[in-house]
Formats: structure tokens, C-alpha cells, sequence
């Protein structure tokens, strides 16, 4: 019950971002979830994509530094106190968040998060424990 997140380092300059975004048009890869965090001179840009391999492949053909990870892609409840409730079951297992992003589709009253944990079955354990449902790589290629 994972989702393949691909990390790209990206120089932090103006018009790479573009450059990024024009490699991904061109071959037709569609962004499903983005979070970018920088430094001053670089950034890292992660994306969860319709077709990881494709991607993570064209990628390093165009040049780019990138890896691919294993994340927990998590329903929750679009409502005060959603997000908290799963936030919740995982500090009640011991389960740290290395960082988490969020995003939205066209399914109303539900909205989704990535979280980044050490443990990914423990976490998906505690999750659906408390009726939070981790999704896969291809219910998420099907929204």
C-alpha cells in the first residue's frame, strides 16, 4: 500500500523549475502531487507522478539527479480534524513523520496526504487501525 514519490535535486535558479515542468510535458508525464522545499542554492522537488518509471527514466536521460522513494499516499477526511486524527495514530505508535505534503482531487469530502515515515507497514498498521486508508500506486494512477 505504497505510492513511488521521485526526488529530484534541482538547481535553485531562475528558469529551472520551467525547465523541470517542460521535460515532464514533453513526454507526457502528469504531476499528482508536487512539494518543493530549497536552500539557497538548490531545491528539492518531490513529485508523485501517474508513471514513476517513466519519469524517474527520462529524467536521468535529461540530465537530472533524482531517486525514487516508497511513500504512504493517505486518505483522510476533508474536515477540521482529519488530517489531525491520522497525525494522531501514528505518534500513538511511536512513528516519527520525516515530512508529509498534501493534495487534493475531485472527490469531494476527502483529501489526501503523503507522508514520509521510517516504517512504512508499521504505519500503514496504525493507520488503518484507525480507519485511515493508505492508497496504491495504481488506485492513485486512477484518480
Amino acid at each position: 500500500m505504497t505510492v513511488r514519490q521521485i526526488s529530484i535535486f534541482l538547481e535553485n535558479s531562475p528558469g529551472k523549475l520551467q525547465e523541470l515542468t517542460n521535460v515532464l510535458e514533453k513526454y507526457s508525464i502528469n504531476m499528482q502531487a508536487l512539494s518543493l522545499a530549497e536552500t539557497t542554492d538548490f531545491g528539492i522537488i518531490r513529485l508523485i507522478v501517474d508513471d514513476p518509471y517513466k519519469a524517474s527514466t527520462v529524467l536521468k536521460e535529461e540530465g537530472y539527479i533524482c531517486s525514487m522513494t516508497k511513500v504512504l499516499a493517505v486518505e483522510i477526511p476533508d474536515n477540521p480534524g482529519g488530517l489531525a486524527g491520522a497525525i494522531r495514530a501514528l505518534g500513538d505508535n511511536g512513528i516519527n513523520i520525516e515530512y508529509m505534503y498534501a493534495f487534493i482531487t475531485k472527490k469531494k469530502d476527502v483529501a489526501y496526504v503523503i507522508f514520509r515515515v521510517e516504517d512504512n507497514e508499521k504505519a500503514i498498521k496504525a493507520l488503518t487501525s484507525r480507519k485511515y486508508r493508505p492508497m496504491c500506486q495504481d488506485e492513485l494512477n486512477q484518480m
